[in-house]
């Protein structure tokens, strides 16, 4: 498992820095994000990104604490280095 923590970065750089570290991910491996809000729009940019080839797991879902496993899903990790890069918002 490997932690993220949003919080420390800008939001304009949030989604592309959480994308960034997604895509190194091996299959099988989890990231677990802590955020302060619900990153719905991320979660969106996700779906359309990877389809399900990410799974996601709320872990806490509270005003201000947000904890989300990401797990790269092994039967779609070649298509997952296949997409472009997004961007941040």
């Amino acid at each position: 498992m490997h932690p993220f923590d949003a919080r420390g970065i800008g939001k304009r750089l949030r989604h592309a820095a959480i994308f960034g570290a997604l895509d190194v991910l091996t299959p099988g491996e989890t990231m677990r994000l802590f955020n302060d809000h619900d990153p719905v729009p991320l979660l969106r940019q996700m779906q359309q990104r990877y389809g399900e080839a990410v799974r996601v797991e709320y872990l806490q879902r509270e005003h201000g604490v947000v904890i989300i496993d990401f797990t790269v899903m092994a039967q779609d990790q070649a298509a997952m280095r296949a997409l472009p890069a997004a961007g941040g918002g």
